[in-house]
């Protein structure tokens, strides 16, 4: 990694960790550059601005999240529950929540739309892998598979990430239905989600 590259990555941890712990609306460019020691215009030469750096840091998580999502796709477990772990690792730790709530401000609408639409050109290809070699095994009976894949990642979030807690037992239901039915899957081939939901809203 190149010096310039080395210290852009050091900026963007230390960004990282303060939408955490201070949250995003509370650190300011100024505490960036105290708490890293260099000079304003070191900063406002990797970053525009902090909406940059709160773009940035996401696209960090996106990308450690894929590398989640690749190593459940090489792991030796039966090919429902990668697709379950693979979108899980696509959400963000309960620690990050103070950062995606960022992205739900009015002035970051168009930037949660780009974060949205980078996650899901990321994820969906890897799912598609998951999701033929299921069509091998008989365990779905799909084509359109990239396009299947993103109505699931879309609904998934769309139910379970915006509010979580929210949904309801019906929800998990029709959720798991409607997975069945969109890969063609013998029913009942994702009903292990359901216990999967209930440990994730005990934690």
């Amino acid at each position: 990694m190149r010096k310039g590259e080395k210290r852009k990555q050091e900026l963007l941890g230390i960004a990282y960790r303060m939408f955490i712990t201070r949250g995003y609306e509370n650190t300011s460019v100024d505490d960036i550059i105290e708490e890293a020691g260099i000079a304003k215009g070191t900063y406002y030469y990797y970053f525009e601005s902090k909406e940059q750096t709160l773009e940035e840091v996401i696209g960090m998580m996106i990308d450690a999240e894929t590398e989640s999502a690749k190593q459940i796709l090489a792991a030796p477990i039966p090919v429902p529950q990668k697709i379950a772990g693979i979108i899980s690792s696509f959400r963000p730790a309960p620690e990050e929540q103070p950062i995606e709530g960022a992205l739900m401000r009015p002035e970051n609408i168009l930037m949660h739309k780009k974060i949205k639409e980078k996650l899901y050109e990321t994820a969906v290809p890897i799912l598609a892998e998951v999701v033929r070699e299921g069509v091998k095994e008989g365990i779905f009976s799909c084509n359109n598979i990239p396009e299947r894949v993103r109505m699931l990642l879309i609904t998934s979030s769309e139910i379970f990430d915006e509010d979580e807690g929210s949904f309801t037992k019906r929800d998990i239901d029709v959720f798991i239905d409607m997975t069945e039915k969109l890969l063609g899957a013998e029913p009942g081939t994702m009903d292990f989600v359901r216990r999967l939901i209930r440990k994730q809203k005990k934690k």
